[in-house]
């Protein structure tokens, strides 16, 4: 069993899901006592124990204990050292690390982490800072972090350490992606994706902890429709992107060392409007969060064919234009409740009748 969040304009900004693989979303949780100041633009969980949302508005990032069947806890202390602009990514490494991305300099601020005690003395600021806003952000395990950003070269990476931080800026890719990165991600440690702004709205690069970038791979044969908002990797296998225009997403069969495959078939039933953000739960299914009701659209997937039929949407949907979708760490179900619906054992767990077990 997981749990799948979406972050969004409107109050309360963040919406949060029981999810069963096969059968979709689970009754809404409670929303948090304390809610995010302004809208949701990512939303990202640390295993399955804390969750965070980047946000619009003072503090910026609000974070909160998670607990799977139980949903947000008491919201944790804002961090001493705040991010200094509104806030649009946000991303855990493993346990031991969050970095927000935002819109004022430094651009990027990272904090230790603890699951239970929450944001530790910011981090020094990278050397070489991103040049301007920037928008999504990703680790590479525990070896790297990347940002995507306004302004040439749209995204910059660092080596990282836990307890340490950034490292030296790597150098630029030889071909830099071609405008604006909206979002980034890592395939495991062997590729970097970056959402752009401009054709061909998709860059990707081979990747190697303490190297860094390798040469771009070639473009999709069949590129994302418009500006890109968001990408994921479904661990080796495959790569989504989240855009504007119709299809509003696109997904790819990926190869390590050989880049993007034929484009996989658009799902029957499409997401209702823009595609800002995608996520894949394992390798059973992905979330598109968008603007237009639903505001968020989920699906089967199975690596080698793509996409399934659509879930039905979540009985209380997201109240605004979705933005971010993240699905928690897997956990496993008490003994007895293998076969229950998500529902059930929300609720059973959340009334304390029987707890989880974590994976």
């Amino acid at each position: 069993m997981y749990d799948i969040a979406v972050s969004h304009t409107t109050n309360p900004y963040v919406s949060a899901y029981p999810w069963t693989p096969g059968s979709g979303f689970g009754v809404k949780y409670a929303e948090p006592t304390t809610k995010p100041t302004g809208t949701g633009y990512g939303v990202a969980f640390c295993g399955s124990t804390d969750i965070a949302v980047a946000h619009l508005n003072d503090p910026r990032v609000s974070a909160y204990p998670w607990t799977p069947g139980g949903g947000f806890g008491v919201k944790y202390i804002d961090p001493t050292t705040k991010p200094t602009g509104d806030a649009r990514g946000v991303a855990f490494c493993g346990s031991t690390d969050i970095a927000v991305a935002h819109t004022n300099t430094p651009y990027v601020s990272a904090y230790p982490w603890t699951p239970g005690g929450g944001f530790g003395v910011k981090y020094a600021d990278p050397g070489t800072i991103p040049p301007f806003t920037a928008y999504g952000v990703a680790f590479c395990g525990s070896t790297d972090i990347a940002v995507a950003h306004y302004t040439n070269p749209y995204v910059s990476a660092y080596p990282w350490t836990p307890g340490g931080g950034f490292g030296v800026k790597y150098a630029d890719p030889a071909t830099k992606p071609t405008g604006t990165g909206y979002g980034v991600a890592f395939c495991g440690s062997t590729d970097i994706a970056v959402a752009l702004y401009t054709n061909p709205y998709v860059s990707a690069y081979p990747w190697t902890p303490g190297g860094g970038f390798g040469v771009k791979y070639a473009d999709p044969a069949t590129k994302p429709t418009g500006t890109a908002n968001g990408v994921a990797f479904c661990g080796s296998t495959d790569i989504a992107v989240a855009h504007l225009n119709d299809l509003y997403v696109s997904a790819y069969p990926w190869t390590p060392g050989g880049g993007f495959g034929v484009k996989y078939i658009d799902p029957a039933t499409k997401p209702t409007g823009y595609g800002y953000g995608v996520a894949f739960c394992g390798s059973t299914d992905i979330a598109v969060a968008h603007y237009i009701d639903p505001r968020v659209s989920a699906y089967p997937w199975t690596p080698g064919s793509g996409f399934g039929v659509k879930y039905t949407d979540p009985t209380t949907k997201p109240t605004g234009t979705g933005y971010g979708v993240a699905f928690a760490a897997e956990y496993e179900l008490p003994p007895g409740l293998e076969n229950k619906s998500a529902n059930m054992a929300a609720k059973m767990v959340a009334a304390g009748v029987l707890t989880s077990c974590h994976s």
